[in-house]
């Protein structure tokens, strides 16, 4: 699907023209939004706007890395998306030239939709300045204040994750925090590749207007530069919470160890004691002795009590 939006010289919008009606001459610039376009409406970025073949491929090919690639009448920038839960990334990629702003994805996006509106109702407004940047700034950062909500929601697993350490088993919140892991490390590939590509925009000198509207795409840097400052904080705390978990049940295990130690040293001599009395030989003199069986009880408890009193005075039950 494509649909448009046309503003004229004297601030009308026109939407949904069918693209190759559009003649650049008669309007102050369109905005083309491809959604999930079929082979034929793809074939209008190289047939009516000529955009080189390597970007179109990068456009079908899902997903590629954030970046910008400037040519002679536009530039061509690839930016992500993110789920609220963060953990699939997807691409809105976007032609940006003097006259026109094409974007190019295969999911619906609330973002775009929210930029296309405001875009709408400021194009009616002659007293509000409206251009192909200006919308691309729109998408931008309507893009980027979606990152926030994943980054907090990772933040209150974390603090939960936290609570729930004394009630649950290691196993258990080891496996949360290697997810966490995992899904910090895809918001870092996502966030820090979108930090570079405003920092190329915001000194850029292909982009058109880029000094009037940079105070605006420095915002959006401002906002990626803490973005990705929170998601190393949390990666550093995760690898803090994996590390006393791994320690805690370190300690578990030796804990485990000593008891079953103290239990096996206990009973190495009462063992022995009984192997020996257990013999079936006939001339054991101790066999016949009438109170042996309470006398050799009596031994056996007399060596567990004074094992256990050492041990408890070696410090091995603290």
């Amino acid at each position: 699907m494509i649909r448009t939006l046309a503003v004229t010289h004297d601030h009308q919008v026109i939407l949904d023209l069918p693209l190759t009606e559009i003649d650049p001459a008669q309007y102050q610039w369109f905005w083309a939004d491809f959604l999930a376009p079929t082979a034929v409406e793809t074939e209008l970025l190289s047939s009516y706007f000529h955009f080189h073949p390597l970007e179109i491929e990068d456009c079908l090919n899902d997903v590629q890395r954030p970046k910008m690639d400037p040519n002679e009448k536009y530039v061509f920038l690839i930016t992500h998306a993110l789920e609220k839960a963060g953990k699939e990334a997807g691409e809105v990629d976007i032609f940006l030239g003097g006259s026109f702003l094409v974007t190019f994805h295969f999911e619906r996006m609330r973002e775009v939709d929210e930029a296309w509106a405001r875009i709408h109702e400021r194009a009616q407004d002659p007293s509000k300045k409206t251009n192909p940047i200006a919308a691309a700034y729109l998408v931008m950062d309507a893009l980027v204040d979606e990152y926030f909500p994943c980054v907090f929601g990772i933040e209150d697993e974390l603090a939960e994750l936290e609570e729930r350490g004394r009630r649950e088993s290691v196993d258990k919140l080891l496996a949360q925090v290697f997810d966490l892991r995992s899904r910090l490390l895809k918001l870092h590939h996502t966030i820090v590749p979108m930090r570079d590509l405003l920092y190329r925009i915001i000194n850029s000198q292909h982009v058109d207007n880029s000094k009037e509207y940079r105070v605006y795409f420095t915002d959006i840097y401002d906002h990626l530069l803490k973005l990705s400052e929170m998601v190393e904080s949390n990666r550093e705390m995760t690898a803090d919470l994996r590390d006393s978990y791994i320690s805690l049940n370190s300690n578990r295990m030796n804990g485990i160890m000593k008891t079953l130690t103290v239990i096996t040293t206990v009973f190495m001599p009462l063992t022995l004691i009984a192997g020996i009395y257990g013999m079936n030989f006939e001339n054991m003199p101790e066999l016949h002795f009438k109170y042996g069986y309470f006398g050799v009880l009596g031994m056996m408890v007399f060596l567990a009590g004074a094992m256990i009193g050492w041990f408890w005075r070696r410090g091995w039950f603290k």
